[in-house]
């Protein structure tokens, strides 16, 4: 079994407000149900979603090797609620290809069942460009910062679930 690392506990504080899906269980800005899985399926379901993201960056370029790591729902029994995070990073080719993956994402996330609901720069002293995009069909969110000025260049993706109950008799496996 995975342990949760730091990051298990940063990106959900660092999502919560702006990667929630479209639809919610019972809130407003809610988490969405994301239905009944296993961690494991979930975790390999949303590692597809991020392969599918690496797919419309349509750049040169390698992706970080990284796995998806489990989370609790807010205000739901942690032993039988939980969400998926799949934080990775993309390195184009060259530096100059990096504007052009971001623009590649914002352009295609729309044609692909995504709704871009945030995108500027952010209010760090590099003015990071950030897009998020919820896809209510996957139950799925997604970060996006561009970090021209980082050695090397890169994007920082981050992919989170909706709200998923384990089947019955069973638990969370946390990893």
């Amino acid at each position: 079994m995975r342990k949760p690392g730091a990051l298990a506990l940063v990106v959900p504080l660092a999502l919560a407000g702006s990667a929630g899906c479209g639809t919610t269980d019972d809130k407003p800005g809610g988490v969405p149900s994301a239905g009944t899985s296993t961690s494991a399926e979930a975790a390999d379901a949303l590692e597809r979603v991020s392969s599918d993201l690496y797919d419309l960056i349509g750049v040169k370029g390698k992706a970080s090797d990284s796995r998806a790591g489990v989370t609790e729902c807010s205000d739901k029994d942690p032993e039988k609620y939980f969400r998926v995070f799949h934080p990775w990073t993309f390195y184009p080719a060259s530096a100059a290809e990096l504007g052009r993956a971001m623009e590649q994402l914002k352009e295609e996330l729309p044609k692909h069942g995504w709704k871009v609901v945030s995108y500027g720069p952010d209010t760090s002293r590099n003015k990071n460009m950030n897009l998020v995009a919820d896809n209510d069909a996957k139950k799925a969110s997604v970060k996006v910062v561009e970090m021209a000025k980082n050695d090397p260049p890169k994007l920082s993706l981050t992919v989170v679930s909706g709200c998923y109950k384990t089947p019955n008799g069973t638990k969370v496996e946390e990893f």
